[in-house]
């Protein structure tokens, strides 16, 4: 299938989730965490998942790379471009997921950092639409994926919260 055509095909499925969560750490320090590839390295990604590619350009137009290394030592492969950032307020910013040239998945977040008593209300706002088969099943762990990316993210910001390390 040729790139001009890949880009045309029909989506076979979509998702949307929203997901809420207060981290124990101050909202500057979370938003960081996901604009600084140091701390973004650390936390993005389910359980076990390592991301030895991690780059982020935290403005406008900027671009986001990562390679996720699963437990099989299998890299996935996430690019993506940031369409918004408002400091400590909001990052939007979409990914896509490609393999051997053709376009698996793509999806567009907005997250959102609310201060709640020296907390952060988190808000994950993540909409995917899946082009090849094999995305049905990826939207399907979509929800847990994400639901462990960020039990990460709360564990990273714990270990980066006065009596942790930054």
């Amino acid at each position: 299938m040729s790139a001009t055509a890949s880009k045309k095909a029909d989506p076979v499925a979509t998702r949307e989730i929203t997901l809420v969560r207060t981290i124990a750490a101050p909202r500057e320090l979370v938003f960081r965490m996901w604009t600084e590839r140091e701390h973004l390295a650390q936390w993005w990604g389910p359980h076990s998942f390592t991301n030895p590619v991690c780059e982020i350009d935290a403005r406008a137009g900027g671009k986001i790379l990562i390679h996720m290394r699963a437990p099989d030592g299998a890299v996935h492969v996430m690019d993506g471009v940031i369409h918004e950032v408002v400091s400590n307020e909001r990052i939007v910013f979409t990914t896509s997921v490609d393999a051997g040239g053709q376009r698996v998945l793509e999806g567009h977040n907005v997250v959102t950092f609310e201060d709640v008593g020296g907390k952060t209300k988190l808000t994950v706002q993540a909409q995917a639409t899946g082009f090849v088969e094999i995305a049905k099943a990826m939207l399907a762990g979509m929800e847990a994926g994400w639901t462990q990316t960020l039990e990460r993210l709360d564990a990273h910001a714990v270990q980066c919260t006065p009596g942790g390390h930054a």
